[in-house]
């Protein structure tokens, strides 16, 4: 179980890195070349992107040279690379389904071992009616024959990543992720903060929430995963039924960053925070920024009770 850690400027080797969910607005606009995201995003303090390949059918829509150079300008410029899978991924689907959505996943699973992401994050699918358990065995077989896939490929460090869902139609409440994470090999989770505040009909109002998830992820998977958990975040607006849309951070909708940083700063964790919000790399740099005040804050703190205590 995770325990306080003393607030300390973490190492650049394990530190909570920020980075967008896709290319900037900005360099949409001056029309640049994906190798130039990195230099890009470093420039703007930033150490994290995730490439967003959510519009793919059955093959790659990147060439294998293409992804080599985005890997290149990464780790020159120090930043982590993750894949969003498809959006057209339905693993608890009729067969014909399933198996349009195995090929869909397995082209990025392919891009994302060209520029060496560590994960490819994805929605598992949908319930269409079927009792949880039904759709958790479809899943799982899918999954484990992916996986089977990509070790005769070669393709060790990529992990799947399913992500929890914003939407009660969805498959993918934070149990429901830890348990295929548990159940398959090669698995990592992925906590969208958003989709648990809208699935849970806002339910991130304290710091507190933010803890018994992270612990919960320590419990099931171990403190190594829920140190370095990947986590996507914006600020969300919902109904009954779940996720309507994202919002920007901060202005109007939670969930409230603060809070999570908080509990990174408390716990000494080193999480990899994907910006989904409109806002993209802005807001990816508001979190970077709340959570270095949040850091200096409780180093102040610290250092004033010890001061006072001497």
């Amino acid at each position: 179980m995770f325990k306080p850690n003393k607030p300390t400027l973490q190492s650049s080797l394990e530190k909570p890195r920020f980075g967008p969910a896709g290319v900037s607005p900005q360099l949409q606009l001056e029309h640049a070349h994906l190798e130039d995201v990195p230099e890009f995003l470093q420039k703007e303090g930033l150490d994290a992107f995730e490439y967003e390949a959510i519009h793919w059918s059955d093959k790659p829509q990147i060439s294998k040279a293409e992804a080599e150079k985005l890997l290149t300008k990464a780790k020159k410029h120090d930043i982590l690379l993750s894949v969003h899978g498809s959006y057209y991924i339905n693993l608890c689907g009729e067969k014909t389904v399933i198996e349009r959505s195995k090929k869909r996943l397995l082209s990025c699973i392919l891009a994302a071992d060209w520029m060496q992401a560590r994960i490819v994050v994805f929605h598992p699918g949908y319930y269409g009616g079927q009792p949880p358990q039904m759709a958790r065995e479809k899943i799982l077989k899918t999954i484990n024959e992916l996986v089977e896939t990509m070790r005769s490929l070669g393709i060790k460090h990529v992990h799947l990543g399913p992500e929890t869902a914003g939407k009660l139609s969805q498959y993918g409440s934070i149990d429901e992720i830890l348990d295929l994470c548990e159940a398959a090999e090669q698995m990592s989770p992925v906590v969208d903060w958003a989709h648990v505040h809208a699935r849970g009909n806002g339910s991130l109002k304290t710091a507190d929430d933010f803890r018994k998830i992270i612990e919960k992820v320590d419990g099931r998977l171990g403190a190594e995963v829920a140190k370095k958990l990947h986590c996507h975040f914006t600020g969300v607006e919902f109904n009954a039924s779940g996720e309507r849309r994202h919002h920007p951070i901060g202005e109007t909708h939670g969930p409230n960053f603060k809070l999570l940083a908080n509990i990174i700063v408390e716990l000494g964790l080193a999480p990899t925070i994907i910006s989904e919000s409109p806002l993209l790399d802005v807001d990816a740099m508001k979190m970077r920024s709340i959570f270095e005040n949040t850091l200096r804050e409780n180093r102040n703190r610290s250092i004033a009770k010890a001061t006072k205590e001497r």
